[in-house]
């Protein structure tokens, strides 16, 4: 616990064995107090590692569901077990666990109810191997989406996120795309609901076994992220309404 507040950390894996032990032994279990893994029906034996090393809350997906759908079930089963701050890290050891601890801090004294973990601020991004071309994309969409969105955040792309118990349950995240489009709609009902977010530093590791996403899937994401953005805008303006806010 951090201030008292239950802290749950949900892994959402897919092919994750290879990293998953590295990254669960770094997970400081003296403040979290529970550890979630939802797999998303992985072809290697993510699963028999999990058990190995000791993870109780294991959530199978018998057919994948996507990113998306896997960070469904992620938050489903934290507000289950009784979390108060709920943390996202993935188990490919791109993020290192080290934040844990000040990413709870924030929320758990009332500072901020969102923390994200920026590679953008400072030069984790490049420094961590970070390939240009997703640098400066991630570069252009993040500016086009403080633009429209009226944000100044310095990353909306991060995988590296924390949320209080308040913010899970005052959204509809099961609105929300099953694929990685998921992460800039739940931003989109963050910012509507009136919540801020706060960002720390966050170095980043980009190696053979770090999950990623394609040149054409990033196009795909991109094109997904803009209308998102776009449909925040509208939708602050009165001027249209669409599913990702229905219900708030």
């Amino acid at each position: 616990m951090v201030n008292g507040q239950k802290v749950v950390v949900v892994l959402p894996a897919y092919n994750a064995a290879k990293t998953l032990e590295q990254t669960y032994v770094e997970i400081d279990r003296s403040i979290v107090d529970e550890v979630i893994l939802v797999d998303d029906a992985s072809r290697d034996n993510t699963i028999e590692v999990a058990k190995l090393i000791g993870i109780t809350h294991i959530v199978r997906h018998e057919k994948n569901k996507g990113y998306g759908g896997n960070q469904k079930s992620c938050y489903a089963k934290a507000l289950e077990v009784g979390a108060d701050i709920v943390i996202m890290l993935h188990p490919d050891y791109q993020y290192t666990p080290a934040l844990i601890q000040p990413m709870a801090a924030i929320i758990a004294n009332k500072v901020y109810p969102v923390v994200f973990g920026s590679r953008i601020l400072g030069r984790g991004a490049l420094k961590g191997g970070m390939p240009l071309y997703k640098y400066f994309f991630n570069r252009f969409l993040t500016g086009s989406q403080n633009l429209l969105m009226r944000q100044k955040l310095s990353e909306y792309h991060t995988g590296y996120r924390a949320f209080s118990r308040t913010v899970l349950e005052s959204i509809p995240f099961t609105n929300n795309s099953d694929d990685f489009v998921f992460d800039n709609e739940m931003i989109a009902q963050i910012f509507y609901k009136g919540f801020e977010v706060a960002e720390v530093t966050c170095p980043t590791r980009y190696f053979d076994e770090a999950s990623s996403i394609n040149f054409s899937r990033s196009v795909k994401y991109g094109m997904g992220v803009l209308r998102v953005s776009f449909q925040y805008a509208l939708q602050k303006a009165g001027l249209g309404k669409f599913r990702i806010f229905r219900g708030m």
